[in-house]
């Protein structure tokens, strides 16, 4: 699972400006534009909940339209003032993957932790940030593509805005890794953002190999506002294609309930043992 951080929602700027003093209207109720970095640190805080409990149909389709169905539950919850979320997955059906779980501790400022039960191996074991680029459960969505990534890692360009799903307009947005480091635990040389501009939610991100080449497209959709008092918002589908083998995988909440209250005794190697 990609290593990566949650960070806080940036503030309007205003300002006034007096002439003699007579205050100028227009001035009054100007607002900043924003810069990519304050785009997705706004995207970064969009996606936080207080706590969340899941499920999710997971579906892997092959390149000649073969499906192969996954059922998970999942939580999520924020701990240390909202600078860590903890997240825990597990596998409800079919037989081969029941009781494999998945833990992440996304630290804010420092390395996250990760875990993986395997019922057939009946061990825990750490997953290390080099690996976030592997496949996640075999799908096209790999361990660093499940969370949101460190944005002190990356450095961040506007593009452009222009109308995207929906008919919203949406602000372009392209990031590269800062080191080798980063672009290697990614397995991406850079990505391209389409943030809805109304809600911050990204609607499609475009993935580029090491060699430059686009790699794989994520489309998101039914987005749905699930904490109205802080205007948090999760897009509920969310799906992957590799455009290099024409492979797909589908990540659908068929259930998702904000709940602030979640038990802390979900976010443990414990509780993900229990199988």
């Amino acid at each position: 699972m990609r290593t990566n951080r949650l960070t806080r929602q940036v503030l309007p700027f205003f300002f006034t400006v007096c002439t003699g003093g007579v205050l100028l209207p227009q001035a009054a109720h100007a607002e900043a534009a924003l810069s990519a970095r304050d785009i997705m640190e706004k995207v970064a805080t969009t996606r936080k909940l207080d706590g969340s409990e899941s499920t999710i149909k997971m579906t892997l389709i092959d390149e000649k339209g073969g499906k192969r169905e996954r059922e998970l539950a999942s939580a999520t919850k924020l701990f240390d003032g909202g600078k860590t979320e903890k997240r825990v997955f597990r596998f409800l059906s079919p037989a081969d993957v029941q009781g494999t779980g998945f833990l992440v501790f996304d630290y804010e400022a420092k390395p996250d932790d990760a875990w993986i039960y395997l019922p057939a191996m009946r061990k825990t074991r750490r997953i290390l940030s080099s690996q976030s680029g592997q496949q996640f459960m075999g799908s096209q969505f790999t361990y660093g593509d499940l969370n949101t990534p460190a944005l002190d890692d990356y450095t961040y360009t506007l593009v452009k805005e222009e109308p995207c799903a929906g008919g919203e307009s949406c602000y372009v947005v392209d990031t590269a890794p800062k080191n080798k480091e980063t672009a290697t635990a990614d397995g991406y040389s850079r990505r391209t953002y389409w943030v809805n501009k109304s809600k911050f939610v990204p609607m499609k991100i475009l993935h580029y190999g090491p060699d430059g080449k686009l790699l794989k497209e994520l489309i998101a959709n039914d987005v749905k506002l699930l904490d109205a008092k802080k205007k948090r918002y999760r897009s509920l589908r969310n799906e992957m294609i590799n455009k290099q083998n024409g492979q797909r995988s589908v990540f659908e909440f068929t259930k998702m309930t904000f709940t602030p209250n979640t038990k802390d005794e979900y976010f443990t190697p414990t509780y993900i043992e229990r199988g």
